[in-house]
């Protein structure tokens, strides 16, 4: 058996008093000293703290205190004065005077007018109604019967619209002729606007619905010589849209004041010249090679734009190889722009067959990034008829450069 005797607490107690510590007493005394300042130094932050926390709650009732009577003051002179001048009721009375001048606008409906005051208000509000009624609104709705004009129903229709105006007429330009009457002399267009509908895939009868609008001259005279074309294109991502018809609207034959509803049937599409171009051919047989030269371009201009340029783009295609495109310079616009930029291209060696030369002229901005706008091509080749005559000429003169004028057709 055996006994275990356990220490009382008092023992250990006794034991534990009869320690000691291994520091002496001035070390004691330092980390006391430390002790209390570490404490004095938390209770002053905390009574700092508590101090700016009441200071700013008393602020803050203060400023409302202020604001309210600042308010109830302002309420009192509202309801007590006649006439005021301050800040809030003027914003007032210029939004309910914008709110009633809209409404009028919108309604077009007399409103009794009291005093010279209303009258001049009254006259602003025409003016800005003749403004609404000068402006063109177009809206293409649907396209019927396009299956018509292609065998298959995978169609990607959209609606390419130009608003052309003519400035002169009676244009002589060499080796263009009008389709419709060839004794009179071309006219001379220029697109005052473009627009462009979204894409219908998969239709032959799709609906659009798209609007678009446009300002136009108060002038009568004007707006007789304002025409609205509209091609109905089949859209092809290599950019080779197949014009499918088109539709021709006279804006001086109808009464545009009032809201008109169209349905014409598609026509052959047809070119329409807006401009004309000096070009010089020169061949060289030696080196097989064609000089092309891009003189001038002639066009009509609406209104003088000093941001406005232009620059050609010049191709040419022999037996049915098409050879690396070159590009003018940027030429601010002008009525006769003048480029005087010529362009060597080398030539297969064997014989020449159906070769063309393409021109394509572009209108930019030159002070701000805006996309190219074509304003119309030329082509001069063997394969057409129309312009056998100057390749037949640069042929005859061999190393000799001739120009001459084309027209340049959308």
């Amino acid at each position: 058996m055996v006994t275990l005797d356990y220490p009382t607490p008092v023992g250990l107690l006794l034991a534990a008093g009869e320690l000691k510590m291994p520091f002496s007493d001035t070390v004691k005394y330092c980390i006391l000293g430390i002790s209390v300042t570490l404490l004095l130094l938390a209770l002053g932050i905390l009574a700092w703290q508590t101090f700016k926390c009441c200071t700013q709650t008393h602020e803050t009732y203060t400023r409302q205190d202020t604001m309210n009577s600042d308010l109830l003051y302002s309420d009192e002179k509202l309801t007590t004065g006649g006439k005021h001048s301050g800040a809030a009721s003027t914003k007032v009375e210029e939004v309910s005077t914008e709110v009633h001048r809209l409404s009028r606008c919108l309604s077009q409906a007399p409103f009794p007018s009291s005093g010279s005051g209303q009258a001049e208000g009254d006259m602003g509000e025409q003016a800005n109604i003749k403004k609404l009624q000068s402006r063109l609104v177009v809206t293409i709705l649907q396209v019927e019967g396009l299956l018509e004009h292609s065998q298959t129903c995978s169609l990607q229709p959209f609606v390419k619209i130009r608003l052309m105006w003519t400035g002169s007429e009676g244009v002589e330009v060499e080796g263009y002729k009008d389709e419709e009457d060839e004794e009179s002399a071309p006219v001379l267009w220029t697109v005052l606007q473009e627009w462009r509908t979204r894409i219908v895939k998969g239709s032959c009868n799709p609906l659009f619905g798209d609007q678009f609008s446009f300002i136009l001259q108060q002038d009568k005279d004007k707006l007789h010589r304002i025409n609205l074309r509209m091609e109905v294109r089949d859209f092809d991502k290599f950019s080779r849209h197949t014009v499918l018809g088109e539709v021709r609207v006279p804006l001086g034959q109808l009464n545009i004041s009032y809201r008109l509803e169209l349905q014409e049937d598609l026509q052959i599409p047809q070119k329409d010249l807006v401009g004309e171009v000096l070009l010089s051919m020169k061949f060289l047989p030696t080196s097989q090679r064609l000089e092309v030269g891009l003189l001038k371009v002639r066009t009509v201009l609406t209104e003088i734009c000093s941001d406005a340029a232009l620059y050609a783009r010049i191709s040419v295609q022999c037996n049915k190889c098409k050879l690396r495109y070159q590009k003018t310079s940027v030429v601010a616009r002008c009525l006769v722009t003048a480029f005087n930029e010529v362009f060597m291209f080398s030539l297969p060696e064997f014989p020449l067959e159906r070769c063309k030369i393409m021109v394509s002229v572009y209108e930019t901005q030159t002070t701000r990034k805006s996309t190219k706008h074509l304003m119309g091509q030329l082509t001069v080749g063997k394969e057409r008829s129309s312009e056998d005559e100057h390749w037949n000429l640069m042929m005859r003169s061999v190393r000799q450069p001739i120009a001459k004028w084309h027209g340049l057709l959308i």
